[in-house]
């Protein structure tokens, strides 16, 4: 650990549940500091995330021992230099802009209409469970290619990878679970093999094999995909639609033609940061606002902290769709910037947000069943009750 680093101790459940107020007091305060219950040093200040994020010859994001390395593989997001940008741009057929645009853009639609099909007669529904899971999760089974998996289980592997790559604490029932989501994945994956290899298309595991990549290099990344790829834009769906509701004069503004879906969900991933945190290894020695950070060191980069940062955003607490966002960094910064990027804003402010707002009448939150959230690696609404007319 950085030895001469403020120490900083948390309550592990009050953080989980609500990490903003130890962020704002660790930027005010300490804004590089040692959390014991975390392992490692947080840097919490918004232009610190920023500047650091993209020296990878300190921040390493290569960690053998790391959590997610050890349980998922070494994917592209655990490499840096030639070999990351090799892999990145390997599968960039699959998730660039214009594959979004005109290959799964139409396919996101397609399934949302399905599932709205599916729940308009009823007047009420957990936007979580109902709506945003299955929507995500069929998304990205076609991103994938692991079309035969069905929706809860795309959700359950990726929610157990998540945990397992937040286990800091060392739960070693969360890291069965971790380890029994990752051999269902491995089983999709020889399933889909021949039948892709026989008739490619735009797909990950299509795109890699086609790219000659080793086996472990394919698995690995196609687990990176559905750790984020599902949990991510799950909780943005249900989480931006909550924020709507909460605030009617940012959903009238956007009716109106003053607004945008996509400020809605950019304002949502600021203020309510979905991915809260990325983590990296120290590499070489370095002095960070005299804190000695030593090789082996962990460090977590706390973008949810940096998305509140009082001294680049006004009144960061608050849920304003009209700010401005160009400093926020909600899918990271630099050469890890969030490859998932396009197809995430394309499903959501494109697909989900507009269209649950056109299908469901006077679609409003359940005053009976108040949404709750949880999380700080990775944040969300458990549960968002609505109903509508």
């Amino acid at each position: 650990m950085a030895f001469n680093a403020p120490i900083v101790n948390i309550d592990r459940n009050a953080f989980w549940h609500d990490p903003y107020p130890t962020l704002a007091t660790l930027r005010a305060t300490a804004p590089v500091a040692y959390v014991p219950q975390l392992g490692a040093v947080l840097l919490t200040r918004r232009d610190d995330v920023w500047e650091n994020e993209k020296n990878i010859a300190v921040f390493s994001s290569d960690q053998p021992g790391g959590l997610m390395t050890r349980l998922m593989g070494q994917n592209m997001m655990r490499k840096d230099g030639d070999a990351h940008k090799a892999e990145r741009e390997a599968i960039f057929p699959s998730v660039s802009p214009r594959t979004v645009k005109s290959v799964w853009l139409e396919q996101f639609r397609t399934h949302a209409l399905r599932i709205l099909d599916g729940i308009e007669t009823k007047g009420h529904a957990d936007l979580v469970r109902d709506f945003a899971m299955p929507l995500s999760a069929e998304a990205l089974k076609a991103i994938t290619g692991l079309t035969t998996m069905d929706a809860a289980e795309m959700d359950r592997v990726s929610q157990g990878m998540i945990d397992g790559c937040a286990n800091y604490a060392g739960d070693p029932a969360v890291e069965a679970r971790c380890h029994d989501c990752t051999a269902s994945i491995d089983r999709h994956i020889d399933a889909r093999i021949p039948e892709i290899d026989a008739n490619p298309d735009h797909s990950l595991l299509s795109v890699q094999r086609r790219a000659g990549m080793p086996d472990a290099s394919v698995r690995a990344n196609i687990k990176l995909a559905i750790s984020g790829g599902q949990n991510e834009p799950r909780d943005a769906i249900a989480g931006t639609v909550w924020a709507l509701l909460s605030h009617p004069q940012a959903l009238a503004a956007i009716r109106n033609g003053e607004a945008t879906w996509l400020a809605a969900f950019e304002e949502y991933a600021r203020w309510n940061s979905p991915i809260g945190m990325s983590p990296r290894r120290i590499a070489q020695t370095h002095v960070l606002r005299g804190v000695t950070l030593e090789p082996g060191d962990m460090a977590f980069l706390m973008f949810g902290s940096a998305n509140h940062d009082e001294s680049v955003f006004e009144r960061p607490e608050v849920y304003d769709i009209h700010r401005d966002r160009r400093k926020a960094i909600p899918f990271g910064a630099g050469p890890h910037f969030c490859a998932g990027a396009w197809a995430a804003r394309a499903l959501i402010a494109e697909v989900a947000l507009p269209l649950i707002f056109e299908r469901l009448p006077r679609l409003r939150l359940d005053p009976v069943a108040p949404a709750r959230f949880g999380g700080w690696a990775f944040r969300g609404p458990l549960s968002v009750a609505v109903r509508w007319d």
